[in-house]
């Protein structure tokens, strides 16, 4: 014989609904709005959503809302009869609806909720809200309420299809044995070597002597890459990787380039091969945004509607096709013979600029491009040295794709301790990098590594031309709002 608190036991286990007590106690079953669209089982059940109103019309024989939680692009419709209508009801406002999952006669959607009791949690005063029912806001204009933009379609598909990717890239990682390393945001460190550094300092802090030396006792600064502390992992581990901030302090407004982002970052040791690093960037790529085109598929197809007509197609065609390699020195002739005048110079021992890659990437079908052992002078110290000649290169790779120019960036380290000093020696960093030139010491092996930018690569994947419009909270020259 069951006791209450046994049988309540029983049920939990045999009931195919996670809210098993609350259904059959009478309470009603909370959903997001995104389980309830999925829900006709023919249950009398009363469930129970909250979210916040999209559209709101009253008719003389009844009321109709759609509510949105962001848990799915897509709204819920609810039906009321007409005494459920609240003043205080409006596009924007919160709310709390309780009623019965019910077949739609609508052709859009397949079910709807009939309400039979509606609380306004939080009135939205829809004459100062920025954004209006129906309109589609431009980007610009959008960016000036980081605090309300995810209010909006475009933005909550944004951001579902970010939270996707960043799982999708974790996937990836960890299914290939990778460690995932936390990498420090504050560091003494200038990985990249272009001095675009912001220093960091204790607010309010009084020297306590003449020669006070900081909180820190060294300069420290806000973290531009993770490489070097992934490479002091990979003398203990083959597969490591980090995933995290990264800041720059480039004056720049252009659309390319924010203060703060985020970076893929990956290194891989016992390998000589510029191939094995670009056979991981182009598997990175290829299969998470093949997961993203299987787990958004309605976040995905709005950017295509909405946002760039045709980016889906395109997308699915580089996908099946195998990524070009090209080395820097062919990539030069190719950009002598274009017959196109370039804002920047071309030339042999040059930088590739925006206008480079993106044409290389249009001469080659529009699919990405490896650009591969670029003039040794142009890449860090810790870069391998091909030691080749007459024109002297480094084991250097960039993965140019459509629409974006550089997305990844990588190259073999340099692992032997008497090429690494001899050039730290001449750069004057021998003292700032002994610890460097320890890990050469000490038990080293042939490693490489790169990192991608996450926010260039939801750009490249959604056709998004800013790149303010693919990160929650941009941050940018004479801009950190909120």
């Amino acid at each position: 014989m069951f006791t209450p608190r046994r049988l309540v036991t029983v049920i939990l286990r045999h009931c195919s609904w996670h809210t098993c007590y609350r259904t059959h106690s009478g309470v009603a079953s909370k959903l997001s709005v995104h389980e309830a669209l999925t829900q006709l089982d023919g249950s009398t059940r009363s469930i129970k959503i909250q979210g916040w109103v999209r559209s709101v019309r009253a008719q003389k024989d009844v009321l109709f809302m759609h509510v949105n939680d962001g848990s799915c692009l897509e709204s819920l419709q609810i039906v009321a009869e007409p005494n459920l209508k609240n003043n205080a009801i409006s596009f924007g406002s919160s709310v709390e609806v309780r009623g019965h999952i019910v077949k739609s006669l609508h052709k859009k959607q397949n079910v709807e909720l009939k309400a039979e009791d509606i609380k306004v949690i939080g009135q939205c005063y829809s004459i100062d809200f920025p954004f209006k029912l129906k309109e589609r806001h431009a980007p610009q204009y959008v960016r000036q309420f980081p605090h309300l933009r995810c209010r909006t379609n475009t933005f909550s598909s944004l951001l579902r299809i970010r939270s996707e990717a960043t799982t999708a890239i974790q996937d990836f990682f960890k299914s290939n044995g990778y460690v995932h390393i936390h990498t420090p945001i504050i560091t003494s460190n200038d990985c990249e070597g272009a001095g675009e550094l912001f220093q960091v300092e204790a607010a309010n802090r009084e020297a306590e002597t003449e020669d006070d030396s900081g909180f820190f006792a060294v300069p420290a600064f806000l973290t531009v890459s993770g490489q070097l502390h992934l490479e002091v992992m990979s003398g203990g581990f083959t597969h490591v990787y980090t995933f995290g901030p990264t800041f720059r302090a480039e004056n720049s407004q252009s659309r390319r380039h924010l203060a703060e982002f985020y970076m893929v970052e990956a290194e891989i040791s016992f390998t000589q091969s510029l191939e094995d690093i670009m056979q991981v960037m182009e598997n990175l790529f290829k299969k998470t945004t093949t997961a993203l085109l299987s787990q958004c598929p309605e976040d995905i197809d709005f950017f295509n509607k909405h946002v760039s007509p045709g980016q889906k197609d395109r997308l699915e065609q580089f996908l099946k096709k195998t990524f070009i390699i090209m080395s820097y020195t062919e990539a030069i002739e190719v950009l002598k013979n274009a017959g196109e005048t370039f804002q920047y110079k071309c030339e042999w021992g040059c930088d590739l600029q925006t206008e480079h890659e993106k044409y290389l990437v249009k001469h080659c079908g529009n699919v990405p491009v490896f650009v591969i052992n670029y003039p040794f002078d142009l890449k860090p110290f810790y870069t391998r040295d091909n030691e080749d000649g007459p024109q002297h290169t480094a084991a250097a790779v960039d993965l140019l794709v459509p629409g974006i120019g550089e997305l990844f960036g990588g190259s073999l380290r340099e692992e032997r301790f008497h090429i690494l000093k001899s050039r730290l020696d001449r750069l004057g960093l021998t003292d700032t990098y002994q610890w460097y030139l320890d890990l050469r010491k000490f038990g080293t092996v042939p490693h490489g590594g790169f990192g991608m930018g996450f926010e260039r690569y939801l750009q490249c994947i959604l056709g998004i031309e800013n790149i303010k419009d693919v990160i929650p909270f941009p941050r940018f020259p004479y801009s950190c709002l909120l």
